[in-house]
C-alpha cells in the first residue's frame, strides 16, 4: 500500500477536474495529505429528462425486472424525479437493481435499496456480462438511466442476449469555459504535478479547453491519473497519457495510486 498518511502529498500541486459539486470529498482527502489543490471543473452536470419519457416509464415500472444505474448521477436525478412524482418507494415492486461500480451501489445503497449486480470491473462491458451471467436476461424488461453521453454498449450487449431493453435520459454532461478563470490561469503559469481524471467526459473536455489549460514554458509538466478502464480508455483516444490507474474505480485508490506515481 502507498503512504497516504498525513503529509504524503506535502507540497504537491494536484489538479481536479470533477464537477463542483462532486469534487469536494476528493479535494478533500488531498488537502488533508498536505497537498495544494487547484479546482478546474471541466465538466458540469445537470439534470435533463423529458417529462413524456419519464410519465411513460413511471406507467410501467412494475412491469421491469431490472433496473440498471451507471452512475452516481444517474441515481440521484432518477430517484429525485421518482420522489416527485411517486412518493413512495414501494412503487418500485420487485425490480431488481444493477450498477457499475461501488461509488454508484453507495449512493444506491443510500436510499436503504439492494444492489443484486456489480461487476468486478467497473465499466459497461463488466456489467453486461454480469447482467447475462445471471441467466435472466432472455426476454427480461431492462430500464437503464443514462446521460447524453452514455455509450451504446451496454444496451447493444443486453439485447444480444434477448433482454428488451428501455433507455431513461435523466442528466446531461457538458463542458465548461474555463477561459476566464482565475485557476486556469494560475495552471497555465505554473503547472501542477498530476491532474486527477474521474470520468472520460472530464478527460474528452479538459482537452477540448485548448490553449486555456496549455501550460507555458516554465510550467510544471503534470502527470495524468486515471479512476479506472474506462476513463483510461478514453484519456488515451484523446491524447493524455496514462501515468497512473486506480486498481479499483474509486477516490481512495486513485489516491493511493497518486501517492505512489509521485514518489
Amino acid at each position: 500500500m502507498a503512504d497516504t498518511t498525513k503529509g504524503a502529498l506535502e507540497g504537491r500541486r494536484i489538479v481536479v477536474t470533477r464537477t463542483r459539486d462532486k469534487a469536494s470529498e476528493l479535494a478533500a482527502k488531498l488537502s488533508g495529505l498536505g497537498a495544494k489543490v487547484i479546482e478546474l471543473p471541466v465538466i458540469r452536470i445537470s439534470k435533463e429528462v423529458s417529462n413524456q419519457a419519464l410519465a411513460d416509464v413511471m406507467l410501467e415500472l412494475g412491469g421491469y425486472d431490472w433496473l440498471v444505474f451507471t452512475s452516481g448521477s444517474g441515481v440521484h436525478f432518477f430517484f429525485e424525479e421518482f420522489f416527485r412524482v411517486l412518493d413512495d418507494i414501494r412503487a418500485l415492486g420487485l425490480i431488481r437493481i444493477a450498477c457499475v461500480g461501488e461509488t454508484t451501489a453507495k449512493a444506491v445503497g443510500a436510499l436503504h435499496l439492494k444492489v443484486e449486480c456489480l461487476p468486478k470491473t467497473a465499466t459497461a462491458e463488466g456489467l453486461a456480462g454480469e447482467m447475462i451471467d445471471t441467466g435472466s436476461m432472455d426476454n427480461a424488461k431492462v430500464l437503464v438511466i443514462t446521460g447524453n453521453l452514455n455509450r451504446d454498449v451496454l444496451v447493444t450487449r443486453l439485447e444480444g442476449a434477448r433482454a428488451i431493453v428501455d433507455c431513461l435520459q435523466v442528466y446531461k454532461t457538458e463542458g465548461v469555459d474555463l477561459s476566464s478563470d482565475p485557476a486556469a490561469a494560475d495552471f497555465r503559469r505554473r503547472g501542477a504535478d498530476a491532474v486527477l481524471f474521474a470520468s472520460s467526459s472530464s478527460a474528452q473536455c479538459f482537452v477540448d479547453q485548448g490553449d486555456t489549460l496549455r501550460i507555458g514554458g516554465g510550467g510544471t509538466k503534470p502527470i495524468h491519473g486515471s479512476i479506472g478502464p474506462q476513463t483510461s480508455e478514453t484519456m488515451r483516444r484523446v491524447g493524455l497519457s496514462v501515468d497512473f490507474e486506480a486498481p479499483t474505480p474509486g477516490i481512495d485508490p486513485l489516491i493511493a495510486e497518486l501517492v505512489r506515481a509521485l514518489k
